[in-house]
């Protein structure tokens, strides 16, 4: 995980459900580019939040072990906008787990209003059977992604317990 979108983790029951935050701020680049003079954030980033946040749980549900990739979008709808000053919360939540793969159901809200639905597969590209080779270290949860996401656990250790 090279880029980190979210910001924080507010609940994350292992193996279950996690849920993050994201503050969206005008200082950030692409909002500039978008749509000038109507910044609002792509759909995309939105469906990439949810899939750190999804993707860290189910990675977590085996504790780090494999390597853990976005394999598809399932399915993603939004409702309204997200502009900055705006803080979105990216609730995900563990339908399936299985040796090669994983199903996550997630929604996004800002405040109360509800701003998109994304369901995401994970693949667990350890337990591939395509006969592909992948590096031995795990690209996705490197030592310093670990070392980041434990500065967020000490800190918030009485909220959070991963």
């Amino acid at each position: 995980m090279r880029w980190i979108w979210i910001d924080r983790f507010e609940e994350f029951v292992p193996g279950q459900r996690a849920v993050s935050i994201k503050n969206v701020s005008l200082a950030e680049e692409h909002l500039h580019d978008h749509f000038p003079g109507f910044p609002v954030v792509p759909a995309s980033l939105l469906i990439e939040g949810m899939a750190q946040t999804a993707g860290i749980l189910v990675g977590h549900a085996r504790q780090f072990a494999e390597k853990v990739i976005l394999a598809k979008v399932k399915r993603a709808v939004f409702h309204e906008l997200v502009r900055p000053g705006d803080q979105v919360r990216l609730e995900a939540r563990i339908e399936q787990i299985q040796d090669a793969a994983a199903v996550t159901q997630g929604v996004i809200r800002r405040g109360d209003t509800l701003v998109g639905e994304v369901e995401l597969v994970f693949s667990h590209i350890d337990q591939n059977i395509s006969g592909l080779q992948f590096p031995e270290e795990n690209f996705v949860f490197t030592e310093e992604f670990m070392a980041l996401l434990k500065t967020y656990t000490d800190r918030d250790a009485q909220r959070i317990s991963l």
